[in-house]
């Protein structure tokens, strides 16, 4: 609508049905004067000519008050592609700053008018302008004259500008329904008019509105919002004149009673497959139509052209009661593949992979039909979880890759890096006239009785490469990770050799326990809720930008009855399927108490001695309502019914790990000292105890441990820690063993990171994600050179087991402190046979009382198995001593 019309267009609205008021006009300026730099001072040094390109381009120019520039670049991606996107540099300059030039080609086809990006460090993902991925609306930002689009970042500043006096482009912040009767819309710039358009009709609207931010309300012919229609509000700019287009959110109407009476869906979805016929079940009340397309192949033409195809049947699904789309189709279709397309106000025929796919072909792009009982391998029928009390075990944590990697694994090469690998028998590595064994057999040697394994689930990986990642960037949750089988083509694969994997070690006397990531995905734009769902399985924050408590991006809201369910139904599954023994849950703080005492109940139906354990944080801050009182964070551990957390205050007592200063000490690192408030919480440790601010006096509820995945290796905190107090290079190995030594004889479930028992080290690298193989793998002449070490691992193992007073649900063992602290001494008992334990950060010179005990286990192997004990013991520096009553 033309400006010189305007006064006219101000008498219109109460001539018209459906018109609201002008809203009062707002004053100031967004814009900014722009202030020149100096090219000279930079450095690095780009082109400043931009030659003209025959296709439409783009141009990313970024400031930075340093002027500095040359470890910055970008992150390039098509959110509508197939690949991850691409890293590049900025390559022209100006007064402005650094400018990044490509042809819309450049990052993919662009196929729904976005790109993404973000600006990082060139050697790491360090980010600048903002934690969230910035995405560019290619119908909201106008070309120039050459068919360029340009946008302006300015460090530190999450905004896109226009140009660089920081005008902001027309855009709507805002496009939302505040209650079931009104919309709150607001823009970046003002707007002149508006129009509400229902299910295609206009049927609001409202003239000389001047602002950036109004409100509608809906006519009195359809005064209550309906989730099942299409609201969509069209605005035209005041000073541009452009005219935009945004579906209204219906996301503030989900958690309203009505919502959750009407829609809430407590049966089974997913492709529910057998021999005569398959049903299809997908939730999404919003969507307008949803179709299934069923493929002969698993590979998309575009992974594959030999292999792939990307024909297909396509049927309509029949919306039912509850907003659930459903559809039988006939026939035998075990094997096939399939995937869902979309049509609501936000997508239309978005194709998706069903959240409930329970297997996948290549790169988990489309979903697959199983018929589980042709995955079983012989014998499976025999398998089931081993009925541990969670006070017995002995977890060792371990990634698919780094069991197998190295290349003193010296197994096939055929299993290398892949699940077979995990249970490939007879493998041993000889250095120096000694041989030792490997991988399968090296974990049967050690003597645990759980093994976790780092994420499984399949991941936003190419499956076809050999890139390393520990898996926390998840897909599809109830499907496994195709890059470790040994065919990622073939959905049923992976699923074959994974049980395979869970029936060997079951035999073995060794229960998996799976490390699942359900709060959050690799990337919430565009993913499978997203688009059935928008708005409803994901956190956002006040200003409607996605909240980023995991630290990766985003946050799912296990809070939501239907995400809830998501969560009960996929550990379900995967733990009826699989047997596991247990599951860690990454983050944990991050969901809600009821969803992990509901969901802990549920698998416990499964597996009445189930496992299940988090952490009791997370990597940010969460826009969880309520958040003090509701998160499954370590304050509210008391409220946890059936599950733990790991004690990591316990560890940094000994250690001073997690994100403490490299050379912070603890009471292992610091030698003839001992802090109180450390040996408060390791005397409460040792008791099973997690000296919390909210104190958790129950073993079942407590995991203690020094190491993880996160963070250093134990080798590698250690040396950095206490370089300055050590009085001889073995004080680094006995300090070591005097950690888990006191992780391995405590109340509650004990953890250790696979390795440790041969000193593994990462060459001092703290954060291993995707730091390849050669840093994450298992140099298994580690074990040669530390066979001491290792047998010292295995005894404390099997003494963590077999001793009854270890196992008990409550606080059992006194510990006595002598020396200050510096010496902790307690009893246990198993049964009728009593022992005494001492650990020693430093030399002491109290003698003890050990008359009448023969010696169980010196770490440090100065006393022998069996030797008899006097009655002035006094322990070493960093030693821990088992003494066994004769």
């Amino acid at each position: 609508m033309k400006k010189s019309i305007i006064p006219v267009l101000l008498l219109l609205p109460s001539l018209l049905a459906g018109c609201t008021t002008p809203q009062k006009k707002d004053e100031g300026d967004d814009e900014q004067p722009y202030v020149p730099q100096d090219i000279s001072a930079r450095d690095v040094s780009y082109p400043t000519e931009i030659p003209p390109s025959k296709e439409a381009t783009f141009q990313i120019h970024y400031r930075r008050s340093t002027n500095k520039y040359a470890e910055w670049g970008l992150w390039l991606w098509d959110p509508a592609g197939d690949d991850d996107g691409v890293v590049d540099v900025f390559n022209y300059q100006d007064d402005f700053g650094v400018t990044a030039c490509y042809p819309l080609s450049y990052v993919g086809e662009c196929s729904d008018n976005r790109f993404g990006f973000i600006i990082r460090k060139l050697d790491g993902w360090t980010k600048d302008c903002g934690d969230a991925d910035h995405f560019v609306d290619l119908t909201s930002v106008v070309p120039d004259n050459n068919n360029c689009r340009h946008i302006y970042m300015f460090s530190g500043d999450a905004t896109m500008y226009s140009n660089p006096n920081k005008a902001k482009p027309d855009a709507f912040v805002k496009c939302e329904f505040e209650n079931i009767e009104t919309i709150n819309v607001v823009t970046t710039n003002k707007v002149v008019d508006y129009y509400l358009i229902i299910d295609g009709v206009v049927k609001v609207e409202g003239y000389g509105v001047m602002s950036k931010s109004f409100k509608i309300d809906l006519p009195k012919s359809d005064p209550k919002a309906n989730i099942e229609k299409t609201y969509v509000v069209k605005v035209e700019f005041l000073k541009s004149g452009a005219k935009l287009t945004k579906p209204v959110s219906v996301a503030n109407l989900y958690n309203t009673s009505d919502f959750n009476k009407n829609y809430t869906y407590d049966g089974e979805l997913g492709a529910i497959y057998t021999p005569t016929k398959t049903t299809f079940k997908v939730w999404s009340p919003v969507s307008s139509s949803i179709k299934v397309r069923i493929y002969e192949n698993g590979t998309p033409k575009y992974v594959s052209a030999s292999l792939g195809s990307d024909e297909y049947a396509e049927h309509t699904l029949v919306r039912g009661e509850k907003g659930v789309f459903s559809l039988d189709v006939e026939g035998d279709l075990e094997g096939k593949y399939y995937t869902f397309v979309v049509t609501n106000g936000v997508f239309t025929n978005q194709e998706i992979v069903d959240p409930y796919a329970k297997s996948a072909g290549i790169h988990g792009s489309r979903g697959q039909i199983v018929d589980f009982s042709k995955t079983n391998p012989a014998g499976w029928d025999n398998v089931s979880p081993i009925a541990y009390d969670r006070n017995e075990l002995t977890v060792w944590e371990t990634h698919v890759r780094d069991l197998t990697s190295h290349e003193t694994w010296n197994g096939s090469e055929a299993n290398r890096k892949k699940y077979l690998g995990m249970i490939e028998e007879g493998t041993t590595y000889t250095k120096n006239g000694v041989t030792v064994k490997t991988g399968f057999d090296h974990i049967k040697e050690l003597g645990v009785n759980a093994v976790q394994i780092l994420p499984i689930f399949d991941q936003a990986n190419d499956e076809l490469s050999d890139t390393f990642n520990w898996g926390y960037n998840p897909l599809n949750y109830n499907v496994l990770e195709g890059m470790y089988s040994s065919n990622p083509y073939d959905g049923y694969a992976r699923i074959r050799e994974f049980k395979q994997v869970v029936k060997a070690f079951n035999e073995a006397g060794i229960n998996i326990i799976m490390d699942v990531v359900y709060n959050h995905v690799n990337g919430a734009d565009r993913s499978n809720f997203d688009v059935l769902m928008p708005g409803y399985y994901y956190r956002y924050t006040a200003d409607g930008s996605l909240s980023n408590g995991s630290g990766c991006g985003n946050e799912t809201a296990s809070e939501m009855p239907m995400m809830r369910k998501f969560m009960i139904d996929s550990t379900e599954f995967l733990a009826k399927e699989y047997k596991l023994g247990g599951f860690r849950f990454d983050l944990m703080g991050l969901h809600d108490i009821t969803t992990m005492n509901n969901l802990t109940a549920k698998c416990k139906e499964v597996n009445p001695n189930i496992v299940i354990y988090g952490e009791p944080w997370t990597g940010g801050t969460s826009s969880m309502k309520n958040f003090e009182q509701n998160s499954a964070k370590q304050s509210n551990g008391n409220k946890y019914v059936g599950y733990g957390a790991f004690n990591d205050v316990m560890r940094d007592a000994l250690i001073k790990g997690g994100l403490n200063a490299a050379s912070a000490t603890g009471w292992v690192t610091d030698p003839n000292t001992a802090n109180k408030t450390d040996v408060n919480a390791i005397v409460k440790g040792i008791a099973g105890i997690t000296a919390a601010s909210n104190e958790i006096n129950d073993p079942n509820k407590t995991v203690n441990y020094v190491t993880c995945h996160d963070n250093y290796t134990l080798i590698d905190r250690v040396k950095l820690a206490a370089a300055s107090t050590i009085e001889s290079r073995t004080d680094f190995e006995k300090m070591c063993v005097l950690a888990n030594s006191i992780v391995f004889t405590s109340q509650g479930t004990s953890f250790m990171l696979a390795g440790e028992e041969f000193l593994r080290s990462k060459g001092g690298n703290d954060n291993s994600y995707n730091a390849s193989d050669n840093v994450n793998n298992y140099h298994y002449d580690l074990k040669v050179q530390n066979i001491r070490v290792f047998n010292v691992y295995k005894e404390l193992i099997k003494f963590k087991q077999q001793v009854a007073d270890l196992h008990a649900s409550t606080a059992k063992i006194n510990v006595t402190t002598l020396e200050d602290g510096k010496v902790l001494k307690y009893t246990v008992m198993d049964g009728n046979t009593e022992y005494v334990v001492i650990h020693s950060n430093g030399g002491s010179d109290t003698s003890i009382n050990l008359s009448g005990y023969n010696v169980y286990l010196d770490t440090l192997s100065k006393l022998q198995p069996g030797t008899a004990l006097g009655t002035s013991f006094k322990p070493s520096r960093l030693q821990t001593l088992i003494a066994v009553k004769a």
